[in-house]
């Protein structure tokens, strides 16, 4: 495994987990607000971490922690993956693994194997908005296939949205609210600004702009989950 990042213990990143947090280096996608250039950028790369130290470390507090959290950069280019999935489990850890779902056939063997408990699927924007905030030549379809694999994982699932407002619009909300199913939860992450991909700022604060959680069109989305068995909730980073 090409991990660039662990953190040791997390009580946010795995609801109702304590937590350890796997962060692998490398990244299809380009996401100017990406908050973890190191693990995306290869100018930015820095020295990988040894894999066995960080399973003997995971083995060491096995009775202290209940999960790790396998994130990245994208795990799911990692050849190693499944294989390291299968010895976190023989310590018994729950597992949860982040994906931006551009890899639909490696997201196939990884649930054949039954192993991960929890998937969290980024969706990025509308889909027609997908080259644009992603920086790569990915099919939008292959999210709506993605997205239908996790929901047929038997896994617990989320998808969720990292609210670009230097390019998203409340609107575009609106439209992922129509990538959404009953029995979905979807998450809506607040951007974090400063130390990003492109070093982007946030745009110009004033005294009469609405915040994302007083919105009108979060408030509509909120409400509509409720009307669609569809659990939304907002995040703050």
């Amino acid at each position: 495994m090409k991990i660039g990042g662990f953190q040791k213990f997390s009580l946010l990143d795995y609801p109702g987990e304590l937590s350890a947090i796997v962060f692998t280096q490398g990244c299809n996608f380009r996401c100017p607000y990406c908050h973890n250039p190191e693990l995306v950028d290869p100018p930015q790369f820095k020295n990988l971490l040894d894999t066995e130290a960080v399973l003997r470390f995971l083995y060491r507090r096995r009775k202290k922690l209940s999960a790790v959290v396998i994130s990245g950069g994208e795990p799911t280019l990692q050849e190693d993956l499944i294989p390291f999935v299968k010895l976190l489990k023989a310590m018994r850890f729950k597992v949860k693994l982040d994906t931006n779902g551009s890899l639909p056939d490696v997201l196939q063997r990884i649930i054949d194997t039954e192993l991960v408990d929890f998937f969290a699927m980024d969706l990025k924007s509308p889909l027609p908005l997908y080259k644009i905030i992603t920086k790569s030549e990915i099919d939008p379809d292959i999210i709506l296939q993605s997205m239908e694999l996790v929901r047929n994982s038997g896994a617990v699932y989320e998808f969720r949205n990292t609210f670009f407002d230097a390019l998203l619009s409340t609107k575009d909300l609106a439209v992922m609210q129509t990538l959404l199913k009953p029995g979905d939860r979807f998450v809506v992450q607040e951007c974090r600004y400063g130390g990003n991909l492109l070093n982007i700022t946030s745009p110009q604060q004033n005294d009469n702009r609405i915040s994302l959680a007083e919105s009108s069109q979060y408030k509509s989305l909120f409400g509509w989950g409720i009307e669609n068995y569809v659990e939304v909730s907002l995040r703050s980073l």
